[in-house]
């Protein structure tokens, strides 16, 4: 996969090809709280995983027969990742893409499933719960600000406040759970699985005869 010209000094691009190009091994398997999302009944359409890395979420989607949307800013990634699909024989299911997630935006209500791990911007986020579909979800994992005493190295603006992601979903989401996990000297994180309510049909508008009251 080729790097887009205007991420070529991107920082956070060189910062995590370089970490892959060390002797990064991945597992790909799949995330705790992605198999709990996808295990919700969730309606059909597709899953965007941001910030997917080397994601063993992308190919746990896929093998369930979603279309998978993976978004990383390192393309060392990304071509592991593409190489391990087709190896499984998920490459026509998964499409990679290689942005910055703070100017890269999917499009509104159209994911059945939309996950990061490991990664914290607010707007990338208020972007994200607006891509979820009725009746589908959002699952995060994210550093707290908490965890900043642990790493010293997180800028804050990586960091959750206390109550986010939760407190900037919009309405219409039901939490199904957030609670934070130690991270064992990494820091603490927190986790989000949210479902966004299904449009109430509405009687009238399938000519059905308003009840007593209506």
């Amino acid at each position: 996969m080729s790097c887009a010209a205007h991420l070529g000094d991107h920082p956070d691009r060189l910062r995590w090809n370089a970490r892959y190009e060390g002797g990064f091994e991945p597992s790909f398997d799949p995330h705790p709280l992605v198999v709990q999302a996808l295990s919700l009944g969730l309606p059909d359409g597709p899953v965007a995983d941001l910030a997917c890395g080397m994601s063993g979420n992308a190919l746990f989607a896929a093998a369930a027969g979603r279309q998978v949307i993976g978004v990383d800013v390192a393309e060392v990634a990304l071509d592991r990742l593409a190489r391990e699909a087709r190896r499984r024989g998920l490459g026509d299911l998964i499409t990679l893409i290689q942005a910055d997630l703070q100017t890269w935006r999917p499009q509104p209500g159209s994911f059945a499933l939309v996950l990061c791990i490991g990664y914290w911007e607010r707007e990338v986020f208020t972007g994200a719960a607006d891509a979820v579909s009725p009746g589908g979800a959002i699952a995060w994992q994210a550093f707290t600000a908490e965890a900043r005493r642990a790493r010293d190295d997180l800028p804050a603006r990586w960091c959750l406040d206390p109550g986010e992601p939760a407190s900037l979903l919009p309405a219409g989401f039901s939490v199904l759970s957030q609670h934070d996990l130690s991270g064992d000297g990494h820091g603490t994180t927190r986790r989000l699985l949210a479902r966004r309510v299904e449009r109430a049909v509405s009687r009238r508008a399938h000519g059905a005869r308003p009840a007593d009251g209506d």
